[in-house]
């Protein structure tokens, strides 16, 4: 693989532009190169291609020895130094790093300044930038510093109770050597020149069990210096090892209705009760926090060797095409540098990887190391066969279903109204779902193919997220079962003795979803247990809506549901036919029922009535108008599937009238929102006009073709109004199922342009990690807020 190539991939996406920009630079170095084979002596028709004439006017041409010196011949190391690299001070702004080109007077020398100048502006582009995060990272893990000194204060509080500030405990802890961690302080209570996490210690651990890193940097140092050092750190930190917790709060995170209520009537932190309820919830954000910061230390010392790899990798390219030997001084003054010279990332991680071995992984540090650093998922030749397997099988039964079709003649039979009023409906089911996994499965390959960084967004932990594959593989047995189950109950012949059809055919629909529902909630690690429970706190957190905060992952899924509502009236359906009706004889009573009636409208408001509450939910939270602006509109169309359905159910003029206006309106103000806010199109002034300054994908066609078809699509739900219930050669719910498979189509469209836009707005504000909540809160930082 080239470089550009490698470079590219090893990018964190949600910095690229602040990466040096190679292939700019490459293309810089094509222009030198260029000019030097258009002035390079051309080759006469007496002079053949390969005479030794020939090769030594094109070596000096390209070797720049056209003055006809020899090349060993005495010189001064003045004259063959090609670049001069300083430092350049300014007030009020960084140090900034120019080269000066000393041949810019040699022929084709204004190429070589162009790109001398473009190297100094991308050089101090990333020097500038990994100092600002640098500093970030510092000032967060001063901050993780104190929640470390409040977390083993309380873990000493709760089992330890008997320990008080006064008595006789604390002296013996501490003339053991015993006191709080103190990581980014120096002993007279400043803070270094350069930070790290020194002396992390267990205040039930002796000094002797220091971490070896520890133990190196103590044990270059002489023995009375430690010594005075140590008992320094105990005079200074023991008196406040347990009062420390006399002015902090816990963080109530609401992690139940129950306590969001409860935060709602009272303040979201809370004294300590030094529980030992209260000391798991804080040992576990810790760990999140320690793991998510770890990280973050990881991308930057990533960030920091790979442009650091680009600029030797640039330079080598410029000494191929020029001979000039100008990147030994150009990556000596980049060693020299911040970027090269400073260590404070790799410091901070040894001493990150110090306290959660020692603090979170009871001093084990392969099992420490394997959750800091999760291995990569790598793909399995086994989930490649399977998928193949499964795929030729639902093929095959699909092609066996439609033999059966044309042998049996079933489009002609008497049962044939009879199937698609009771047995259609309950497979359409799994072909929506089915249908659903497969737009998601594409959106995955394409979110790959064009690296947005999806499971960032939904905040999905490292290494447990799904790829196109696998999504495609569950779609896949799922087509199997379900297409399975329909050639096992393709009769549409009535036993004449019995009046009845065979009772096991006609549960297979019910033992199919029954079979899913356990599989979905199954406990035990088999088929992506961490995924399917992270869709089940998802889907819960949708159900009690205004009792969570809203995330990206609650909501995203939400706006699945609402493509889903067919779905939604097939599990209705479901069990009015088995619990109500006579599925041995294939009748049910559903549409003459009052209350299904009701319930058929309720399901499908369900899911907008889910985003209308989450809307409301971030408007308070976010105080954003926006939000009340997207509640309005998922309000608009809680209407209009309302008018439909009654004027389904009801017909009537009036009717049709309201349900003409309110599905009008809601199609305009959705697919407006759609195009315009959800994917940031329509922009006139943009770079790529009538788009968006930023795209992914560089063909510019698509966004247009995407944003008419979801024009077309968007109108497609309209079916009902506008008088397309029915078909000549479809029965009626067969249509209603394509009018419902066109909506989910629409929404795996819209789903890979919604995640392109938030993946956009973070390489835009540079978030590449997501905000983990701390457990504690200082009582200095509550009045600062109050004053």
């Amino acid at each position: 693989m080239k470089f550009g190539k490698e470079f590219a991939s090893q990018m964190v996406q949600e910095w690229q532009e602040a990466y040096m920009d190679y292939n700019f630079l490459k293309q810089l170095l094509k222009e030198v190169l260029r000019f030097r084979q258009r002035n390079s002596p051309v080759p006469t028709a007496t002079t053949p291609r390969g005479s030794l004439r020939r090769k030594v006017s094109l070596y000096r041409a390209f070797s720049g020895l056209t003055t006809g010196r020899h090349r060993n011949s005495p010189r001064k190391r003045d004259e063959d130094q090609a670049i001069l690299v300083s430092t350049v001070h300014h007030q009020g702004v960084e140090e900034q790093y120019q080269t000066m080109f000393m041949m810019s007077s040699d022929e084709g020398g204004e190429y070589e300044l162009v790109f001398f100048r473009r190297l100094d502006d991308e050089f101090n582009k990333v020097v500038n930038f990994y100092r600002k995060k640098v500093e970030e990272v510092i000032e967060e893990a001063d901050e993780l510093t104190r929640q470390m000194n409040v977390l083993i204060a309380l873990r000493i509080k709760v089992e330890n109770p008997v320990v008080r500030l006064g008595e006789s405990h604390v002296v013996n802890l501490a003339s053991n050597g015993v006191s709080l961690p103190s990581q980014f302080q120096s002993l007279n209570g400043k803070r270094p020149e350069r930070p790290q996490m020194d002396a992390i210690q267990e205040v039930e651990m002796s000094i002797e069990g220091l971490m070896e890193a520890e133990e190196e940097r103590i044990g270059n140092e002489p023995k009375e210096s430690n010594h005075t050092k140590e008992n320094e750190g105990v005079k200074r930190f023991r008196p406040a090892s347990l009062e420390v917790l006399d002015n902090v709060k816990i963080n109530v995170a609401p992690e139940t209705p129950i306590s969001t209520l409860r935060g709602i009537l009272m303040s979201s932190t809370s004294d300590l009760s030094f529980s030992k309820e209260e000391l798991r919830k804080s040992k576990e954000l810790m760990t999140q926090a320690l793991i998510e910061f770890y990280q973050k230390l990881r991308l930057l010392k990533s960030y920091c060797f790979m442009n650091q790899l680009a600029f030797s990798k640039i330079m080598k390219k410029y000494d191929k095409i020029t001979t000039r030997h100008a990147s030994k001084a150009y990556l000596e003054m980049v060693d020299r540098s911040y970027l090269g010279s400073s260590d404070e990332v790799t410091r901070l991680m040894e001493r990150v990887e110090a306290t959660y071995i020692k603090h979170f992984a009871n001093g084990n540090r392969g099992k420490g190391m394997n959750t800091l650093r999760p291995k990569t998922k790598r793909e399995r030749h086994r989930i490649t066969f399977l998928l193949g397997f499964l795929s030729g099988c639902s093929i095959a039964l699909v092609v066996a279903i439609v033999v059966l079709i044309q042998v049996r003649n079933l489009l002609k039979s008497e049962g044939r109204g009879q199937y698609m009023d009771n047995i259609f409906p309950l497979y359409s089911l799994f072909g929506f779902i089915v249908l659903h996994m497969l737009m998601f499965s594409a959106n995955i390959y394409f979110w790959r193919r064009y690296r947005v960084n999806y499971p960032f967004i939904f905040g999905l932990k490292q290494g447990t997220e799904l790829g196109y594959r696998e999504v495609f593989l569950l779609s896949a047995a799922l087509s199997v079962l379900s297409l399975a189950a329909v050639i096992s109950n393709l009769d549409m012949k009535i036993d004449p003795k019995t009046q009845n059809f065979k009772m096991l055919p006609e549960l297979v629909p019910m033992g199919l979803v029954i079979f899913l529902f356990l599989i979905l909630f199954c406990p035990f690690n088999i088929i992506y247990r961490s995924t399917r429970f992270f869709l089940i706190g998802s889907a819960f957190h949708c159900l009690f809506a205004p009792l969570y905060k809203v995330t990206l992952p609650d909501f995203f899924l939400a706006d699945q549901l609402t493509s889903q509502v067919q779905a939604f009236r097939s599990l209705e359906f479901y069990v009015c036919y088995y619990f109500w009706g006579n599925f041995r004889k294939r009748e049910s009573k559903c549409q003459d029922s009052n209350l299904y009636q009701a319930f058929y409208l309720v399901v499908a408001i369900i899911p907008y009535w889910i985003r209308f509450i989450q809307c409301l939910r971030r408007l308070l939270e976010e105080k954003d108008g926006m939000h009340a602006l997207n509640g309005l509109k998922y309000f608009s169309i809680i209407i209009a599937v309302s008018m439909r359905t009654i004027y389904e159910q009801k017909k009537g003029t009036i009717l049709l009238i309201l349900a003409s206006a309110s599905s009008g309106i809601a199609t305009i103000g959705a697919t407006y929102w759609d195009i315009v806010i959800d994917w940031g199109l329509l922009r006139r002034n943009s770079k790529n006009p009538w788009l968006r300054d930023k795209l992914i994908v560089p063909q510019k066609s698509v966004y247009f073709v995407a944003t008419v078809l979801n024009v077309l699509l968007r109108l497609a739900w309209m079916q009902t109004v506008l008088g397309f219930r029915e078909a000549p050669f479809l029965h009626r719910r067969a249509l209603v199922a394509i009018v419902a498979s066109l909506e989910i189509i629409r929404r795996g469209i819209w789903n890979f342009f919604r995640i392109e836009n938030e993946h956009l707005n973070n390489v835009g504000k540079y978030r590449a990690f997501k905000s983990v909540p701390l457990p504690f809160n200082y009582g200095d930082d509550d009045d600062e807020k109050d004053a």
